[in-house]
């Protein structure tokens, strides 16, 4: 019988933030699976990462078992100047870096993630919107947050898009916990 142990990796190390140096955030495109090999090597060389997982209930012969995986497969999001890109190359973990224009942005991004990890929001991976209605959560644990709902009909639905990868991490809000933002129509249904 088979043993595998479970690879479990922090989210973070370091700050999600901006940095005042010259190091940047880039997105790192990794070899399949080998996102949480990645970040275990780009801890043991201090390099600031995140990455993003959500917890997955299995059922493995009749035991029910709780999995971390990752948001955003074969991506990881590093903060790192010349030397650390040349310190993941070496890793042969990596198969391509993204370079990020938008920092603020993407950081924005991350963290509305990262604070819905911390007050253990249920996420799952969704689907990236190109078109939709932003709103803002404002009230429950991700009070302030925005994201975007793909009509007024599925308003239980938030994605909190990362847009430099075109993806989205799906939360379920109440309505009443919504505000949209901006102009829309309102649609009545006749049943």
């Amino acid at each position: 019988m088979a043993t595998h142990k479970p690879v479990y990796v922090d989210e973070l190390y370091g700050e999600l933030a901006l940095f005042t140096d010259d190091r940047k955030w880039v997105v790192v495109h990794t070899k399949p699976r080998c996102e949480k090999k990645l970040a275990d090597y780009a801890k043991q060389h201090q390099i600031t990462y995140y990455l993003p997982q959500y917890t997955s209930k299995r059922v493995y012969q009749r035991r029910k078992v709780d999995v971390n995986k990752v948001l955003f497969p074969s991506y990881v999001f590093v903060g790192i100047d010349f030397k650390g890109k040349q310190e993941l190359l070496i890793s042969g973990y990596t198969v391509n870096f993204l370079k990020v224009n938008a920092q603020k942005e993407l950081i924005d991004e991350l963290q509305a993630i990262y604070y819905g990890r911390q007050k253990n929001v249920q996420m799952e991976p969704g689907l990236w919107l190109e078109k939709g209605l932003e709103v803002e959560i404002v009230n429950g644990p991700l009070k302030g947050i925005r994201g975007v709902v793909e009509d007024q009909s599925k308003l239980t639905e938030v994605r909190l898009q990362v847009n430099i990868l075109k993806q989205a991490v799906l939360v379920k809000v109440r309505t009443q916990d919504i505000k949209i933002i901006g102009e829309f129509e309102i649609v009545e249904i006749d049943e």
